[in-house]
């Protein structure tokens, strides 16, 4: 799955509505996509996640750049900073190698972003979550406030890949709801965990207490259900992003205020976390969200 285009296809053949996806090897390949497609477009490069690999180009000029950009090794810098700063290794081997990234044109899809989590197992979803993406980190980031709703295309097509991949544990669809109709584009299938699976919203929407009853072969209880506004706001990503941020009094506050060693870990994990806390303001984000 870490192939965009060969997963955009398997999505496809089951029947599942995707913008048209390839793979390019030259820039005359990208002319002759924009040519057929027209712009803007998006560049997709395989092995990448957050946003990282990801550009909506306008221009032909911007998409020459970016096919540049997104192709280029790691530079070593970055792979160690990644490394050893955030943990991830992914980065190291592709850039001590000098290895090119494969790229992807993606047909643009004028909308706004939906996002899935889904636990599967041997083929089958167990549970799920299908939110709107309300705001993000940046253009291509990943989400900071979602709102949760149901919607009946995105939850047939993740039936559909995980039948067809046979898919077990939690995995994540990235979607773009078309402006027009709310159609859900599916543009990415994730083999990992998000952001958002630990979110429990009522009853088949217990990503965690689905995955251990299939671990355990026990029943389990489903959690409490989380809340019942349907406007998320993620930390500290919401709060990162912009401390004076409406949602951080209008939505429901993803907080873990019974944790409050995890809430340090949080602050402590980068710079930029530090610069939005400080003694007090836990506690008056608290009562805000109450």
């Amino acid at each position: 799955m870490s192939d965009r285009a060969a997963s955009m296809r398997v999505a496809e053949e089951e029947g599942v509505r995707v913008p048209e996806t390839h793979a390019l090897h030259s820039v005359d390949d990208l002319k002759k996509w924009v040519e057929r497609m027209g712009l803007p477009t998006v560049l997709k490069a395989n092995g990448t996640s957050g946003g990282d690999g990801v550009r909506v180009v306008r221009t032909m000029k911007e998409a020459e750049l970016a096919f540049q950009a997104l192709q280029a090794p790691p530079l070593i810098a970055r792979a160690l900073k990644r490394a050893v700063i955030d943990h991830n290794w992914s980065l190291v081997q592709p850039s001590l190698l000098r290895r090119r990234s494969v790229v992807n044109a993606q047909k643009f899809v004028d909308g706004c972003e939906g996002t899935s989590v889904v636990v599967c197992w041997e083929g089958a979803v167990l549970a799920s979550l299908h939110f709107e993406v309300i705001q993000k980190r940046d253009a291509a980031g990943h989400a900071t406030v979602v709102r949760f709703m149901e919607n009946e295309e995105m939850s047939d097509a993740a039936s559909r890949i995980a039948r067809r991949l046979r898919l077990s544990g939690i995995h994540g669809l990235d979607f773009m709801l078309e402006a027009d109709t709310r159609k859900p584009y599916m543009i990415e299938i994730n083999p990992r965990v998000t952001q958002l699976c630990h979110l429990t919203l009522g009853l088949g929407h217990d990503v965690p207490a689905a995955l251990l009853e299939a671990l355990s072969g026990k029943t389990v209880a489903p959690s409490p259900k989380l809340t019942d506004h349907d406007t998320i706001a993620l930390f500290p990503q919401e709060w990162i992003r912009d401390p004076q941020s409406s949602f951080l009094r209008s939505a429901y506050q993803d907080v873990p205020w019974q944790e409050p060693g995890l809430m340090e870990a949080c602050v402590r994990s980068s710079r930029k976390q530090r610069g939005w806390h400080r003694p007090g303001k836990s506690m008056d984000a608290k009562q805000r969200s109450s």
